[in-house]
């Protein structure tokens, strides 16, 4: 046994290759023709290779044409097989070997049987579709030897030697099962890969559905009190105008939640607006933007650019500095006693690097690893889609994140973006 599996062994890494690809002919059961002509081309490509590769056993010429003749016509069809046929018939009346016609007509049977069988191999079991296949391949190459040494009056020459023959068959049949057992395990995997996407997909737009619901609810739900508190006929002016305020916040929040889902579904920057940033003026801009709101809450902001040489990147200017706000304004919210907000611009191996650094209440390991997560947040009335679309605005101009933190010692994040 083991000696003809080392003289087949070049037909089973034949008719094994030909199934390595059979994943890019999965991908493709959307177009249903080009499927269909891939998979006669791979397992066509695999008899004549087998046919031109032959083994001679007492006479007889023994290839595992019948491995992929009985897996196409099983798995594609009445199509595909009849291509697969017309394949072997040619590959035959090509290399020369007589009595063609007859050839032609032994091997015509098979195909027949082959027709009948695949509307119901397609509901068979695994085990099923196993047995069926090592039965057929077997069928086919027993079937058409046999009327092909019948019609030339050579029926002793088939069982010359019935060890070998026997052997021959096992190895076919080994060879068909695993075939089967590889393409049934390649269709499984990728079945759920398709469903791991779809639940996945399915359950973001249920997590989306729910978090708009939860955010946009709560300033509405407020503003409808305060709406309500208006009617009340003892109101004074100070106090209308201090719920006018709080109804206008609570409105500004609300738009700026429906900004952060609008920003989260369409990070990409505009191509139009691709230019190089010199990050140098980008930090300058930072401070100046946050410097009302760090002397509100007690912080201290510090700069620090290098002298020599310009820092720059490549990407949208104005998605930049959303990023850039998102984070710096976060880390002033994340030191409420007061503290320091530095701004850096470096140039490090390779790479041009800003560096946001506060000395507030810092995040854990666990944290960071959440952070920029859908809705993880670590402020108490955050949604997490500020901090999500900076890190999706970063990365989009190839940029990358790094962000190291202490409890209670305070957090960095240093965005590192390539040299342009």
């Amino acid at each position: 046994m083991l000696t003809y599996f080392k003289d087949f062994l070049l037909n089973i890494l034949i008719i094994l290759l030909s199934l390595i690809l059979y994943p890019y002919i999965y991908k493709l059961r959307e177009r249903r023709h080009y499927r269909r002509f891939l998979f006669y081309f791979f397992f066509a490509a695999a008899i004549v290779l087998t046919m031109s590769f032959p083994i001679e056993i007492h006479g007889t010429i023994h290839d595992l044409r019948a491995v992929p003749l009985a897996i196409g016509t099983l798995y594609s069809g009445p199509i595909v097989s009849l291509g697969l046929f017309v394949t072997v018939i040619g590959c035959r009346a090509v290399t020369g070997l007589p009595n063609f016609w007859t050839y032609a007509v032994s091997i015509l049977p098979a195909f027949i049987i082959g027709l009948f069988l695949h509307a119901p191999f397609r509901r068979f079991s695994f085990m099923s579709r196993v047995g069926v296949t090592i039965l057929y391949s077997a069928m086919i190459k027993f079937l058409t030897l046999s009327l092909y040494f019948l019609q030339t009056d050579s029926i002793a020459t088939m069982f010359a030697s019935p060890k070998a023959m026997l052997n021959t068959y096992t190895l076919q049949a080994l060879v068909a099962a695993g075939c089967v057992y590889m393409l049934e395990f390649l269709k499984r995997h990728h079945r759920l890969q398709d469903e791991v996407v779809r639940t996945e997909k399915m359950q973001i737009v249920s997590d989306i559905a729910a978090s708009v619901a939860h955010e946009i609810r709560n300033p509405l739900t407020t503003v409808r009190g305060f709406i309500q508190l208006f009617g009340t006929a003892d109101l004074s002016l100070q106090k209308k105008a201090d719920y006018m305020k709080l109804c206008l916040e609570e409105l500004d929040r609300a738009e700026q939640i429906i900004a952060d889902y609008l920003s989260l579904a369409k990070p990409d920057p505009d191509p139009d607006r691709i230019e190089t940033i010199e990050l140098n003026e980008e930090i300058l801009y930072l401070s100046n933007v946050l410097l009302t709101y760090a002397n509100y809450n007690n912080i201290r902001i510090e700069v620090e650019l290098p002298r020599d040489g310009r820092l720059c990147a490549k990407g949208d200017r104005y998605k930049l500095r959303q990023a850039l706000i998102n984070i710096g304004k976060n880390a002033i919210e994340a030191m409420p006693g007061g503290g320091t907000l530095e701004l850096r611009a470096e140039k490090r191996l390779g790479v041009s690097a800003v560096t946001i650094r506060d000395t507030g209440v810092g995040m854990t390991e666990e944290q960071i690893r959440r952070l920029g997560s859908p809705y993880y947040s670590t402020k108490e009335k955050g949604t997490g889609l500020g901090t999500m679309v900076s890190f999706s605005i970063i990365k989009k101009m190839n940029g990358r994140i790094e962000v190291t933190s202490n409890p209670g010692r305070g957090t960095e994040f240093s965005l590192m973006f390539p040299n342009s």
